[in-house]
C-alpha cells in the first residue's frame, strides 16, 4: 500500500532508521492541502473506558479520505485521537465535504466532539514552518508517509485554537467509512509493558541533533525481540470469529502495522521491559534539561489496533496501533504546555 502520494519520493525505506535521517525528506509544493482532525477531550473518554470509539474516530478521516478518493494513494498519520493527511491541488471540496461529515458523525454516533481542519503547504510556510515527507516500507503491501518539518504540529496548534476549522455538516450525510474496523481484542504486552512514546524536537534544536537522538532511543527498541513489536507473532483471535486469519496470514497483518513513524517528532506503541522504559526515560530526560526534546510517555497492559481494508486491494491492510488505555493521547497530557495543548 503505498500512501505517498503524487509529489512523494520515489524511494521507499525498508530501514526505519532511515526516515530518522532529516535529508530523505522532500518538501510538498505550496499549493498541496494539510488535513488536520483531533478528538476534543480524548483523555476524558479513554478514562471512561471508549478507547476503541477514540481510535476509531481517529482513524476515520484516512478511511473517508481514501474512499472519497477511490485509492489511499496520499500521504497520511494515524495519531491515537486524529489523524493528519496531505492532498494535491483540487481536492478541497471532497477533503471539505468529507471532514464535515466526519465531525457530525461523530458528534451523532459515538457523542464525541471531532475537530476537523483544512489548510495550505503555503499557509504553514507563511508562518515560518515547513512539510517534508519520506515513505517508510513497513512490509511490501504497507507503505506509510512520515512527516517532518514542524508543520503538522504547528497546524494541530492553530485548529486547537479555532483557525482553519471547518464545522459539522447539518444535513445528516455520513461519511464513506468502508473498511474501517476495530474488530480485533486488546493484545497483551509479552515484555512487561506496552509503551506509547511521543518525542518531539523543541524549536531551536537541530533536525539533525534530534535525528541523533530518536535513533539513541531507537537502538534501545532494537535490542528487544522483533524490535519491539507489539504484536504477536502467532494470531490473536479476534472479537468477531469471521475475522480469524491463519499464521501465515497473520505474519503480513504484524509486519504491516504502524508501531513506530516519524510525525515531526518520534511516535512508538511498543512492548518493552521496564528497564527499557526507565532508560529510554532517563536518555530523554537528560536531553530535555538540555533544552533539546519535549517527550511524553504513557505505560499500560495492552496494545489496541485499528484495521482499515481498503477496498480496492483486499491484500493490503492497514493497521493503525495505539496503546489500550489512553495511548497517545495519555502521553501527549505529559508533554510541556508550551509545546503541545492538551488533548
Amino acid at each position: 500500500m503505498h500512501n505517498n502520494g503524487d509529489a512523494a519520493p520515489v524511494r521507499a525505506y525498508r530501514e526505519f532508521s532511515r526516515v530518522l535521517d532529516p535529508d530523505v525528506y522532500e518538501p510538498l509544493p505550496d499549493d498541496w492541502l494539510i488535513g488536520i482532525t483531533d478528538v476534543v477531550n480524548s483523555t476524558g473518554a479513554i478514562r471512561a473506558g471508549r478507547y476503541e470509539d477514540v481510535n476509531y474516530v481517529g482513524a476515520s478521516a484516512i478511511a473517508a479520505i481514501g474512499n472519497g478518493r477511490g485509492n489511499f494513494d496520499f500521504p497520511f498519520v494515524f495519531r491515537g485521537d486524529g489523524a493528519a493527511f496531505a492532498l494535491a491541488p483540487g481536492a478541497e471540496a471532497m477533503a471539505g465535504s468529507a471532514l464535515r461529515q466526519l465531525a457530525a458523525f461523530a458528534k451523532g454516533r459515538f457523542d464525541l466532539d471531532l475537530r476537523v481542519g483544512l489548510l495550505t503547504v503555503r499557509d504553514i510556510r507563511d508562518h515560518g514552518q515547513d512539510v517534508r515527507i519520506a515513505r517508510y516500507a513497513a512490509s511490501e503491501n504497507a507503505t506509510y508517509a512520515m512527516f517532518a518539518g514542524g508543520g503538522l504540529k504547528w497546524a494541530e496548534r492553530q485548529l486547537k485554537e479555532g483557525r482553519y476549522q471547518l464545522q459539522p455538516e447539518s444535513q445528516g450525510t455520513e461519511p464513506d467509512l468502508t473498511g474501517l474496523a476495530c474488530e480485533w481484542r486488546p493484545f497483551p504486552s509479552r515484555q512487561g509493558q506496552i509503551l506509547s512514546l511521543l518525542a518531539e524536537p523543541a524549536d531551536d534544536v537541530t533536525p539533525e541533533r534530534f535525528a541523533a537522538l530518536a535513533r539513541e532511543v531507537i537502538a534501545v527498541f532494537d535490542q528487544a525481540p522483533r524490535h519491539a513489536h507489539p504484536l504477536p507473532e502467532a494470531v490473536g483471535v479476534p472479537k468477531d470469529e469471521r475475522l480469524r486469519v491463519s499464521r501465515e496470514r497473520w505474519a503480513g497483518v504484524a509486519a504491516s502495522s504502524d508501531f513506530r513513524k516519524y510525525d515531526d517528532g518520534l511516535r512508538l506503541t511498543v512492548d518493552c521491559t521496564v528497564e527499557q522504559i526507565d532508560r529510554i526515560q532517563a536518555i530523554l530526560s537528560a536531553a530535555k534539561r538540555r533544552g533539546e526534546v519535549n517527550f511524553g510517555l504513557h505505560r499500560q497492559s495492552h496494545a489496541l489496533m485499528t484495521c482499515l481494508v481498503p477496498s480496492a486491494r483486499p491484500d493490503a491492510h492497514l493497521h493503525f496501533l495505539d496503546g489500550m488505555d489512553g495511548g497517545y493521547a495519555r502521553a501527549a497530557e505529559m508533554m510541556a504546555p508550551q509545546k503541545r495543548l492538551s488533548a
